[in-house]
């Protein structure tokens, strides 16, 4: 087990955010690396489109947490470059026993992610050939239930701010259920 302990604790701090409550040690070939009380994550950071095939907290979620502290932490205090903590990301989770598509993919969706990111960036252009391959087998698989998804998504949100304003436009008035 790469990390000393298999159980992560945490508080919720808001919809999207944890604060982790005891120290997530993962100690690798080389380096040890450990992400502090108070440190705060989201889990995987996945879009909304793809949650459906890889959901934010899984088999892989000491692993994302981990990530998060190394692009958040690590490659400004310079203990990791920004391609080397996408790909410590995805050795740790062959560690934590992924599947290989699985965590291939999320490696592709972390280092797409580095390129809307100045701070990670730099680096990105050498994992052009191999990151443009796996995104082209991909997608037939990934692209049309993301498109489907997408659409429902846009017509949920429209419905959710028509009938929000016609909540509001009844003088403020809550659904108050069911009076017995």
């Amino acid at each position: 087990m790469p990390f000393d302990s298999p159980t992560l604790t945490v508080r919720r701090v808001t919809d999207q955010s944890w604060e982790v409550l005891e120290p997530l040690t993962y100690r690798g070939r080389r380096d040890t690396f450990v992400v502090p009380v108070g440190f705060r994550t989201d889990f995987a950071s996945v879009p909304r489109v793809a949650v459906w095939l890889f959901p934010r907290f899984g088999r892989y979620t000491l692993a994302a947490v981990l990530h998060d502290w190394l692009t958040d932490v690590g490659i400004a205090a310079g203990a990791v470059s920004a391609r080397d903590a996408d790909g410590l990301f995805r050795r740790v989770m062959r560690e934590l026993g992924v599947p290989p598509v699985r965590r291939w993919l999320m490696w592709c969706g972390v280092r797409w992610s580095a390129l809307a990111n100045p701070v990670r960036r730099p680096g990105w252009w050498l994992d052009v050939p191999r990151l443009l391959g796996l995104s082209v087998l991909a997608a037939p698989l990934v692209v049309p239930p993301a498109a489907v998804i997408a659409v429902a998504l846009g017509a949920y949100t429209a419905v959710e701010a028509v009938v929000s304003r016609l909540v509001a436009g009844e003088g403020g008035r809550q659904d108050r259920g069911l009076r017995l």
